[in-house]
């Protein structure tokens, strides 16, 4: 009887430890100023780099990048903040002015400069 009671013990702290492992997972789409695969390759590629994200892509036509990430590595704003490092706008974080001056021209929005 207390091989079983240990046993549901145990299984119920495994499960409850992958819940919140799992729970902890999430998702945000952000508005980006993207325009070409250039940029896709830049922003998902960087993305990678960031501790915490588990995918990244970004939808050039809709110009959205879809994340997933850990809550507990990195956040919402560290991501928008990151977009906006590599010189693109993120949401309401606009890009890096220094950054947005070293993208190619096909990956400039007209009228930024």
């Amino acid at each position: 009887m207390k091989s079983l009671i240990l046993l549901l013990v145990a299984a119920g702290f495994i499960t409850s430890s992958s819940f919140a492992q799992t729970s902890l997972i999430k998702e945000v789409k952000i508005n980006t100023s993207a325009q070409c695969d250039m940029c896709k390759k830049r922003i998902e590629d960087g993305l990678f780099t960031q501790k915490g994200v588990i995918n990244a892509e970004l939808n050039v036509a809709t110009k959205t990048v879809t994340i997933k990430y850990r809550g507990n590595k990195i956040t919402e704003n560290d991501l928008r903040t990151y977009i906006s490092s590599l010189g693109y706008s993120a949401d309401e974080i606009p890009a890096n002015k220094e950054a947005y001056d070293k993208l190619p021209g096909c990956c400039q929005v007209e009228g930024m400069k």
